[in-house]
């Protein structure tokens, strides 16, 4: 591995982009971070940021770049693939999600559309890759969280800060695998140059597997809070949910994501720890993992 050779990134200014740019950095590796809104200031020493324009992503002036990594959406990757190819692309990683699996079943018409997109995006890079001879790699985190920019914990630990207690539907005891932001990360890297990487696809899940009501109160700890979680009815979590939805930050919120806290979502990390000597930690939310 060449470590001066640029990495091209598309999806930068993302949760995990930020932490791919400081793990390239660590690295030795110079970043050409490409970003619809690239960041206002001063620079980073070893990045070039390029702004994406979607409609016209062939007219940037794009350096030979061998490998790229996209932690954007998975769907949008093809609206660059012209860019990558004409870059002299070797190998393209890219960041897909288990809601590809988890979300495909839901009642709820958006969810499906999510699960839909995902898988779209994965075939069209094996497709267009495979056609023109250009590694790929396909990674698959479970829910991932920290430094206070996901949107999966950071939501529970608002609703918290607001309300002062977390609804549960039933028991809550189906299990969960959070997976920081740094490993995820750190996986990414890894994926770009690992030979046996070529053409695989991995999942990503957490150190440690808890339940979700065991998640829902270590945030409660974390927060210097004691638990207080109030189990509710399917009905009476419904109005709820057609209440909260009416806040901006909570309107993406359905019933169906509360009807997952009772089912196991549990993926084996095994090839990943493998191949990319992925070692993700166990869930403990350190105080820079909270939101502002």
């Amino acid at each position: 591995m060449d470590e001066w050779a640029p990495v091209g990134l598309l999806g930068a200014n993302s949760l995990v982009g930020e932490c791919v740019i400081q793990r390239l950095s660590q690295d030795g590796r110079h970043t050409v971070a490409f970003s619809r809104y690239p960041p206002e200031g001063k620079t980073a020493a070893g990045v070039t940021w390029q702004q994406l324009v979607a409609s016209l992503p062939t007219h940037l002036e794009v350096p030979p770049i061998k490998e790229w990594l996209c932690v954007a959406p998975i769907w949008v990757l093809s609206q660059y693939f012209g860019m990558i190819e004409a870059s002299g692309a070797c190998r393209v990683v890219a960041l897909s999600s288990t809601s590809l699996f988890i979300k495909k079943d839901s009642a709820n018409r958006s969810e499906q559309d999510i699960a839909r997109r995902l898988a779209e995006g994965e075939h069209a890079l094996r497709a267009w890759a495979e056609a023109h001879g250009i590694e790929w790699v396909i990674l698959r985190p479970t829910l991932i969280y920290g430094n206070g920019r996901d949107k999966n914990v950071t939501e529970i630990v608002r609703f918290v800060r607001r309300w002062g207690f977390f609804p549960l539907l039933g028991e809550a005891k189906g299990l969960r695998q959070p997976v920081h932001t740094e490993d995820v990360a750190t996986a990414c890297v890894a994926a770009l140059t690992e030979p046996a990487a070529a053409n695989q696809i991995y999942t990503l899940s957490g150190g440690e597997t808890l339940p979700y009501r065991e998640m829902v109160s270590r945030i409660f700890t974390t927060l210097g809070k004691s638990p207080y979680l109030v189990t509710v009815p399917r009905w009476m979590f419904q109005a709820a949910v057609a209440f909260i939805r009416i806040l901006p930050r909570f309107k993406h919120w359905t019933v169906e994501m509360a009807e997952r806290m009772n089912r196991d979502l549990v993926f084996d990390h095994a090839d990943a720890e493998r191949d990319l000597s992925f070692s993700p930690r166990p869930f403990r939310l350190m105080p820079n993992d909270l939101p502002v």
